[in-house]
């Protein structure tokens, strides 16, 4: 594959203050993916032996059947009993496990004690229901504390919980149902988000006249507003959790956890590709659950007194493992909001901080373009000095955004854990810890046991510098098992590629320093005269001009070069749209990444098309522009 124009990406190492490093619990990341290089089995199964196993392994891996590998095999667990039940007998008993506010200010905690409690009376309550191991329950709610007891309910008694984002259609849910075979479903009367209320139920209403399988719904009751209830079908959460049946003969709030096979499913979650049914990944006990707290221990140095803040919504893979379960098997303290960030104001999530102590925060990109756009003086309102780590997730971020995100929020104290995996990981994969040397916009490395590359078309190495496309070589504990009835389609998508590796889908390219760059979706890159261009590297161009804000570019069809590129951008509050302005914006690409980069067509827009997670959908408008059918939209943001 062709070499990248070189741009500003390959900065000076920005280096760990001794602060950090002291703090570190890893202070030799070299040492450790040696190590774990040298024994890979033996690296994981030291990690593997901080959990409670009630009986232990045959094998720590099992590659007799590649690519179905199993991890732990024999061995019997239950990720519940090891986020909750084990904290109960030490002093986390009462430590705080989960801190809640809502978009109108109130306010909801929970110690270990008091989760588990929460916990075991609503998975009795879906017992009561006959929901047994091997189940499918479906959770379609806001983001309030009843989604992780739900979660962490389903876990517990060996059922199989299947999120959907609280923002999803119909037909999204609906199809999801309707695929894992779900007979309870698990809403809200409605959720708030940015001063609005998003009618959950009656969304669930309307996508249930489509669904046979369905028997009961729970409806939690976070508005107030008058929903129908359907007799024989629908019941609050509120009435159940008072019903003899939460607890036991003795009146006592427990629930017996269930032992399951370490490679039984803990939970499946939909992503949506450019055409066809959504894929519905399955992630299982063991595995899972070594991978997600061994890599959020170390990435961000987890300590005892911490409190965690990771902005995703549970219904994306980021808040299962990283909302989650991750936190809580490390016995940390969690930080959930509601709301949006700039809601009423653009100083919400700083006052959060502030108010909270809030030790660590973990967000998008896209999340930190759009506080940039209103500027330094909202976070510079509040002390902001109880961050020592920041982190990033769901897409490669702008150079610029970086050292915003470092220079204004962590006051250029706090490292950037800037982590790159999947839904199909489970985990980090390609990632710094607090002690590695940062360039802003580079994922690092990856995590010690994890063994990635660059390839070209035929899987041969690429050379530094080159752009290919990224695998990884070697399985990992929190890997997914399959696409749930549907191992064709995952043997073809992940697998067939480059034979012998899992096809990211990425495109990426290291550099001298054994750096990796995470360029995009493969059909996000964009090949003009012969040179290979990546979207998120025109994006980072356009946005480090002062009047943009957020930036989109696509490629397409040209008689000439093969493939233009066309680009469109939101500009900062104030700026006005102008031809001079687009002319500027042409050149400042072309000087930022060289002729080649210079987009054939700029239009300047009031928004664009974004998943709910805040992912540009490029794909949307490039059929649009063409003309052409726009496929699977069910996670396409309002």
């Amino acid at each position: 594959m062709e070499s990248t124009p070189s741009h500003s990406q390959d900065a000076d190492l920005i280096r760990p203050t001794r602060d950090v490093l002291e703090h570190a619990l890893v202070k030799d990341r070299a040492a450790m993916a040696r190590a774990a290089e040298q024994d890979l089995q033996a690296f994981w199964a030291r990690e593997a032996a901080n959990f409670v196993w009630f009986n232990g392994w045959d094998k720590v891996l099992d590659d007799s059947n590649p690519p179905f590998y199993k991890w732990f095999t024999g061995a019997t667990t239950n990720i519940v009993y090891n986020c909750l039940d084990r904290h109960l007998s030490t002093w986390r008993r009462n430590k705080l496990a989960l801190i809640w506010e809502g978009e109108k200010g109130e306010q909801r905690s929970f110690s270990y004690h008091a989760l588990s409690r929460e916990v075991c009376m609503f998975a009795n309550v879906l017992r009561s229901m006959g929901v047994r191991k091997g189940d499918r329950v479906t959770i379609y709610m806001g983001r309030v504390p009843e989604l992780p007891i739900a979660m962490l309910a389903c876990a517990k008694i060996g059922a199989i919980h299947s999120v959907i984002y609280g923002g999803f259609s119909v037909e999204a849910i609906h199809g999801r149902i309707e695929d894992s075979q779900s007979n309870i479903v698990i809403t809200c009367d409605g959720g708030y988000m940015n001063g609005k209320v998003v009618e959950l139920k009656q969304i669930v209403d309307e996508a249930l006249k489509r669904c046979a399988t369905v028997e009961h719904v729970i409806v939690i009751k976070r508005t107030g507003m008058d929903v129908p209830m359907e007799e024989g079908r629908d019941y609050w959460y509120h009435d159940l959790m008072t019903l003899p049946v939460a607890k036991t003969a003795s009146g006592q709030s427990r629930c017996e956890t269930e032992e399951v096979d370490a490679e039984h499913p803990l939970f499946l979650l939909y992503t949506s590709g450019t055409t066809g049914k959504p894929k519905a990944i399955l992630h299982t006990h063991g595995g899972y659950m070594v991978g997600v707290a061994t890599t959020l221990k170390y990435v961000f140095d987890i300590q005892d007194d911490d409190r965690f803040w990771c902005t995703a919504d549970p219904g994306w893979v980021t808040g299962h493992s990283y909302v989650v379960y991750g936190p809580l098997l490390l016995g940390a303290t969690v930080f959930i909001y509601e709301g949006g960030p700039t809601y009423p104001f653009p100083n919400r999530w700083w006052s959060l901080i502030e108010k909270y102590g809030i030790n660590i925060l973990y967000t998008a990109p896209t999340a930190i373009r759009g506080l940039m756009r209103f500027g330094e003086a909202w976070p510079n309102r509040h002390d902001l000095s109880s961050l020592r780590l920041l982190g990033t997730v769901g897409e490669p971020i702008n150079p610029e955004a970086w050292r915003w995100y470092h220079r204004v929020i962590g006051k250029g104290a706090c490292p950037i854990m800037d982590t790159w995996w999947q839904t199909e990981t489970g985990m980090f994969m390609i990632t710094p810890m607090p002690e590695t040397p940062l360039k802003p916009g580079s994922g690092t490395l990856p995590f010690p046991g994890v063994q990635a590359d660059v390839v070209d078309e035929h899987g041969n190495s690429v050379k530094p510098g080159e752009e290919g496309y990224l695998i990884l070589k070697t399985p990992w504990p929190a890997m997914m098992r399959t696409i749930y009835n549907d191992n064709e389609r995952y043997v073809e998508q992940y697998w067939k590629k480059v034979p012998g590796a899992y096809f990211t889908g990425d495109s990426a390219r290291r550099d001298a320093d054994g750096y990796y760059w995470i360029i995009g979706r493969v059909d996000d890159v964009i090949k003009v005269s012969g040179y290979r261009l990546g979207t998120a590297e025109i994006e980072s161009a356009l946005v480090s001009h002062p009047a943009v804000a957020e930036a989109a570019a696509i490629g397409l069809p040209h008689e000439v070069k093969g493939n233009a590129i066309h680009a469109y951008v939101m500009l900062k509050a104030g700026q006005e749209p102008s031809d001079e302005l687009i002319a500027e914006l042409r050149e400042h690409v072309s000087h930022e990444m060289g002729p080649i980069a210079k987009p054939e067509k700029i239009t300047i827009v009031p928004g664009l098309p974004k998943t709910r997670s805040g992912k540009i959908m490029r794909r949307v408008l490039k059929a649009r522009a063409q003309g052409l059918p726009e496929g699977d939209l069910t996670t396409l943001e309002e």
